[in-house]
């Protein structure tokens, strides 16, 4: 059963082996709900877990970092649950209530994620109140910050500057 998830922009798993990043792409079946998602990166030997970064119809991503048993997540916007299944299950993982329709566009979930990886919470902050940058835009950022961002580009599909 390889469902077929309309609206992916793209969905990589980052991960360090023997110090070097490693950037493959993942399957969209396994994008159904952080779950699914959360049971691919651990098949990753990452050094230090696995990062996955999700981007949807060019309109949010979502980072999920698994090491071990430690899942830590971010959306890029809440309000997304209120189309797409795995914002909403973002949501669910991170105990939030469901957004309402007079909510406003922001984050949710661990800004700090990628903190010890050079990706500090108030940069991340910064990032995502940046609403000129789509999700690939913002990633690509985010990957150039922690030392990966032309395997990134590459994977994504997107030119290097």
């Amino acid at each position: 059963m390889s469902e077929q998830i309309e609206g992916i922009d793209f969905a990589l798993a980052a991960y360090r082996e023997e110090g070097e990043w490693q950037v493959v792409e993942l399957a969209h079946d396994v994008l159904a709900d952080v779950p699914s998602l959360c049971s691919a990166l651990r098949r990753f030997p990452g050094d230090g877990g696995a990062i996955g970064m999700v981007a949807i119809d060019e309109d949010f991503f979502v980072v999920v970092r698994v090491a071990g048993p430690s899942v830590r997540i971010l959306l890029s916007d809440v309000t997304a649950a209120e189309e797409w299944e795995l914002a909403r299950s973002a949501v669910a993982e991170l105990g939030l209530p469901e957004p309402e329709d007079e909510d406003e566009q922001a984050p949710a979930g661990d800004l700090d994620l990628l903190g010890d990886l050079g990706m500090a919470a108030m940069d991340m902050g910064v990032l995502l109140d940046d609403f000129d940058l789509y999700p690939d835009e913002m990633l690509s950022d985010v990957a150039r910050r922690l030392g990966f961002g032309p395997l990134f580009d590459e994977a994504a599909g997107l030119t290097s500057a």
